[in-house]
């Protein structure tokens, strides 16, 4: 893998606070009390604070928990991209230093699928429920005609020129995504997602999506545990500036393949399509649906 060390800039962030760990700080920010507690795996490009919104709405049922795997956010730098065991193993040290009890269910949105999987294989005892929105999933190129495949779409992913070009739409973007959150969560989450960090960060992890499949498949499927899948169907813009028409059909029926395979490998598995929004917006645009989602796993697994 090319290794990547992001941008040296610091970045105040609006709450919560840090966990060191290998002499690197961590950012995360819990709220909420109960169990089974909810974590957040953001995806590439996005950091646990783009949840803020969701986490507020589950913290009223159940300990909600956001962070910033090392590199990403308002956690130091560290070489990008990494292995998914290496982050989900920095996901653990977090939550046991800071004595959120698990098991845990896995709330992971597109890259942090890859990480929520590796955590499930390394600790299935501490996995209680798993919520995928619009999530990685290591079969994805049996589904996918070959130019949506995972090392093809690095080649179709935005370059550094392409995504500093974009920043007055993307800032324009997020502000409008963000338009109901607190104003001193908000202003900082914008300036992040324009800054030289984000850029390199989601530049470096998208890289190694075909390299996280492979390492996935070398261990098992996911647990039998609670677990709902939520596919949006819209078009989300980048994609649609990126893709021509046929080839973004042909994904989204591969992502309702997809999902609807992966859940009924689980006997308490349920795939949700959600047709009036995309892959980014999804928990912005549909709060409701998310929240819902982990009240239903939260509540099954509870039961189990």
């Amino acid at each position: 893998m090319t290794k990547n060390t992001t941008s040296s800039v610091q970045f105040t962030h609006p709450v919560g606070g840090f966990q060191e760990s290998d002499g690197r700080r961590i950012f995360v920010h819990r709220s909420g009390s109960g169990g089974p507690a909810v974590v957040f795996l953001p995806g590439a490009s996005a950091v646990g604070m783009d949840y803020f919104g969701v986490q507020q709405e589950v913290s009223q049922f159940t300990t909600a928990v956001v962070y910033d795997r090392g590199g990403t956010g308002y956690s130091d730098d560290v070489p990008l991209p990494r292995t998914a065991a290496a982050v989900a193993t920095e996901l653990h040290e977090l939550l046991h230093a800071q004595e959120i009890s698990g098991p845990y269910v896995l709330v992971a949105h597109s890259l942090g699928g890859a990480y929520a999987h590796r955590f499930a294989q390394l600790y299935p005892q501490e996995v209680a429920g798993l919520v995928w929105l619009d999530a990685f999933h290591r079969d994805w190129d049996d589904f996918m005609p070959p130019e949506a495949r995972l090392a093809a779409s690095v080649q179709m992913s935005p370059t550094e020129e392409q995504l500093r070009q974009g920043l007055p739409a993307i800032r324009q973007m997020c502000a409008e995504l963000l338009v109901d959150y607190p104003e001193q969560v908000r202003k900082p989450l914008i300036e992040y997602h324009v800054s030289d960090k984000w850029i390199h960060a989601g530049i470096a992890e998208r890289a190694s999506m075909a390299d996280l499949a492979t390492e996935l498949r070398e261990g098992p499927d996911l647990p039998d545990v609670p677990l709902i899948a939520l596919t949006p169907m819209g078009i989300d813009p980048g994609q649609q500036a990126l893709m021509p028409e046929k080839t973004l059909q042909a994904m989204h029926d591969g992502k309702e393949r997809l999902y609807a395979a992966m859940a009924s490998r689980v006997s308490q598995g349920e795939h949700r399509v959600l047709a009036d929004t995309g892959h980014s917006q999804l928990v912005f645009e549909r709060r409701d649906a998310v929240v819902q989602a982990i009240r239903d796993v939260v509540d099954r697994a509870t039961r189990a």
